[in-house]
């Protein structure tokens, strides 16, 4: 039987502020990317997610970002190597002490927002970002875009690698996420993001802007957290895989 992971960007809020239905997501993915503090997300908060996760039995995931709360972290930044690693194992650690707490742990890490997008083809913030895993110990996996270059360099590394696809996102015909300023490039209609997910899942391929079918082999799928009805519609996304008969289960 085909299987896939499920994973939603979880504790994405700050102090009063919350952005995501972070105990309904909770319910219904099977892996938590949870804010680390740095593009969203606060000590109170990495708690709280981390044990509601260890209750459900959700996948714990460190989601490292550029530090910029104020863009959420889809500014573009410049962050020298060095400084962005010390920065991703800081961000990894902070999760870890909320995790092991709740008696569980970050089981993989997952760049978030500009920093995601400028690891599919910057060699020299993909390794930063390796080596920020590496330091924080333990072979962790990393979650990101087939082909892109965290990935590979991650799995030269020898840290596991999961590629990652987004049934509400478009792609171009690269196989890359079409940028968020463009038009187009969040698929907003429930039905469709429901179908994509099944055609990622059960055939491996997507259906780009342009109308072309592009491969895009993933072993996760996200579901992003800060849509309007993030909550049915990833219930109504991991219902459909199993009816057709795809296994919704974590890879970690």
């Amino acid at each position: 039987m085909t299987s896939i992971d499920l994973n939603a960007d979880l504790g994405e809020g700050f102090g009063r502020w919350r952005l995501t239905d972070d105990e309904g997501l909770l319910s219904v993915v099977t892996s938590a990317n949870v804010a680390c503090g740095f593009h969203a997300g606060d000590p109170a908060t990495m708690r709280r997610v981390c044990e509601l996760a260890a209750e459900r039995g959700v996948t714990v995931g460190a989601q490292v970002s550029y530090r910029d709360l104020a863009g959420f972290g889809r500014r573009a930044m410049d962050v020298p190597p060095a400084e962005l690693a010390a920065e991703v194992a800081y961000q990894i650690g902070a999760l870890e002490v909320f995790a092991r707490a709740a008696g569980t742990r970050v089981a993989y890490v997952k760049p978030h927002g500009a920093l995601y997008n400028r690891v599919v083809r910057d060699e020299e913030q993909a390794a930063a970002v390796v080596d920020g895993v590496l330091l924080a110990g333990g072979a962790l996996p990393v979650l990101g875009l087939p082909g892109s270059r965290v990935l590979e360099r991650a799995a030269g590394a020898g840290l596991p690698v999961v590629p990652e696809a987004f049934a509400d996102r478009a792609y171009t015909d690269r196989g890359t996420l079409v940028p968020r300023g463009q038009e187009g490039a969040v698929v907003a209609e429930p039905e469709s993001v429901v179908a994509r997910s099944v055609e990622l899942a059960r055939s491996g391929t997507v259906t780009a802007l342009s109308g072309a079918v592009v491969e895009v082999r993933a072993r996760s799928l996200c579901v992003h957290g800060d849509t309007p009805g993030a909550v049915d519609l990833a219930r109504r996304v991991r219902e459909r895989l199993e009816a057709s008969g795809v296994r919704v289960e974590a890879f970690a």
